[in-house]
């Protein structure tokens, strides 16, 4: 590989791991651009790192790919937060994984498969996002029938 396409690489991680990012900053949510772009450019490093460094005969780049899932896991379960019934942080975890596979996918020279998953993980995260709301704003109506129900 040479220089240009390293550079090439990981600008394309940059610019998904940031669309990412952007959309988690317009929410205000913890993890937004810096860090979603940092996973997305190191995941990418790591993969290069792999096809360069590892003979096929001697092993499978693509093990690194695995290495990469474990660790951002644990990122992720550092953002998840639990409070007796309520769960925050899901979403932003998932994100994370997600920078993580773009820039994976970047690594591996998938530029249009970055471009598809890119645009497909940010329409999840607004689209959905606006149907969870309805479907919680109605779950709460229910419960505030029942509590009605009841009490009387």
């Amino acid at each position: 590989m040479e220089l240009f396409e390293f550079i090439i690489r990981m600008l394309v991680a940059t610019a998904a791991g940031g669309a990412l990012g952007l959309e988690r900053e317009s929410s205000n949510k913890s993890a937004g651009l810096r860090t979603n772009t940092l996973v997305a450019v190191g995941a990418s490093i790591f993969v290069m790192i792999s096809t360069r460094v590892v003979q096929p005969e001697l092993g499978d780049p693509s093990r690194v790919v695995g290495q990469i899932v474990t660790g951002i896991g644990f990122l992720g379960a550092g953002v998840i937060l639990h409070r007796g019934a309520n769960v925050k942080g899901l979403t932003t975890a998932a994100t994370i994984w997600c920078s993580a596979a773009l820039g994976s996918l970047a690594g591996f020279g998938f530029y249009w498969e970055v471009a598809a998953a890119t645009l497909l993980i940010i329409f999840v995260n607004t689209v959905f996002k606006k149907a969870d709301y309805l479907f919680m704003k109605k779950r709460k109506e229910k419960e505030i029938e029942k509590k009605k129900e009841n009490e009387e």
